[in-house]
């Protein structure tokens, strides 16, 4: 099975590396978790990572470069989601997979979320990872918005500005609820949903 070949392929030939790259961004999420940006230290990544401090340094400089290389690996989970959102056919299953996949994403991986729109502003290479990813998530909203039948353009009530102000509105909404419990986030991802079936005129 060629699937099968290739899988263990990759396994097989996986550089050590890969393998304790993986362990460091693995152990920073996980002390995202529990500590906190401002708490974890770089000690604290290598110990939970199982290898020294200088070693970590073979593989970035500081803890923010870790911090910036586990959002970018959670990021593109993002991009994949916001792209198949944009391939759904019909409007409102596109709308439900959306926040679905939200609500997946903020229990998976909210504290790296949370921390890469804190440290968004401060750290360029965040907001630069967080800004593609808006825009990605904005290109799809509109994609959704234009085939329910409201109009293209960048207009107040046209797909463009109104797919912003979405997006903005469920990032904001779901930093808030993901510090609570998985409830808030399914009642975040309701009343997202609700505003965005409304806004592409689906539900009055």
């Amino acid at each position: 099975m060629p699937g099968h070949h290739s899988a263990r392929s990759r396994r097989t030939t996986e550089r050590k590396g890969d393998v304790r790259e993986r362990a460091i961004l693995n152990t920073c999420e996980a002390l995202l978790a529990h500590k906190g940006y401002d708490a974890m230290t770089v000690g604290d990544i290598a110990q939970g990572a199982g290898i020294t401090r200088g070693a970590l340094y073979f593989y970035f400089g500081s803890k923010q470069e870790v911090v910036t290389a586990l959002v970018a690996r959670t990021v593109e989970h993002l991009w994949e989601r916001s792209r198949a959102t944009a391939q759904t056919d019909e409007p409102r299953q596109a709308i439900a997979a959306a926040m679905q996949r939200t609500i997946e994403l903020w229990s998976e991986h909210g504290p790296v979320l949370r921390t890469a729109i804190d440290l968004s502003l401060t750290v360029p290479e965040i907001g630069e990872l967080w800004k593609h990813t808006a825009d990605l998530f904005i290109a799809a909203i509109t994609a959704v918005l234009e085939r329910a039948g409201i109009q293209a353009g960048a207009a107040p009530d046209q797909a463009s500005a109104m797919a912003r102000a979405l997006c903005w509105m469920i990032e904001r909404t779901f930093y808030h609820a993901s510090q609570e419990s998985r409830e808030k986030l399914q009642e975040a991802s309701a009343t997202c949903e609700h505003i965005w079936l409304t806004s592409a005129g689906l539900i009055t």
